[in-house]
């Protein structure tokens, strides 16, 4: 059954189908009144929903109140999915936003599903867990095995 956040993500994509432009312009405010939901709530669904691995980038502009504009990256070429694994690399590995990645590519037809999966199975945390492995040490090896094989897949195209 869909919750609230499901009922705003879906409309933000269909304003986003139904623009002329690359982006949408929202008031946080506004919104939030359409749902009749506080504005953190708003938050969340852009925060969760519409994060740079799922394909989106959202800007935030203070004042005015509380403009946000959201854009739809479509990568024209897989050099832009290197400078987007570098960016993973400076942050940090977190599987769950690396899950995230990886399914958006799968969707973009950047890879396939069976790409998928054989990269899924690298981030997996169990086969780490079970070998004994410290965390901090299984994230690194996680990190660098996920990226020299994602990088093998994406070489014909860079």
């Amino acid at each position: 059954m869909p919750n609230l956040t499901d009922y705003i993500e879906e409309y933000l994509k269909k304003l986003l189908a139904l623009s002329s432009k690359k982006f949408i312009e929202i008031r946080r405010r506004e919104l939030a009144g359409k749902f009749d939901c506080v504005p953190s709530q708003i938050n969340y669904v852009l925060e969760r929903r519409f994060s740079p691995e799922r394909g989106y980038l959202v800007e935030s502009r203070r004042g005015g109140g509380g403009c946000i504009r959201i854009y739809r990256i479509k990568p024209e070429i897989a050099g832009s999915w290197r400078e987007a694994l570098h960016v993973h690399r400076e942050e940090g590995f977190e599987p769950l936003k690396v899950r995230q990645l990886l399914q958006r590519m799968a969707d973009e037809k950047i890879i396939s599903r069976r790409e998928y999966s054989l990269l899924a199975v690298v981030i997996h945390d169990e086969p780490y867990r079970l070998s004994g492995i410290e965390k901090s040490y299984y994230r690194k090896l996680q990190s660098i095995l996920f990226n020299q094989a994602l990088e093998e897949l994406l070489k014909v195209s860079y």
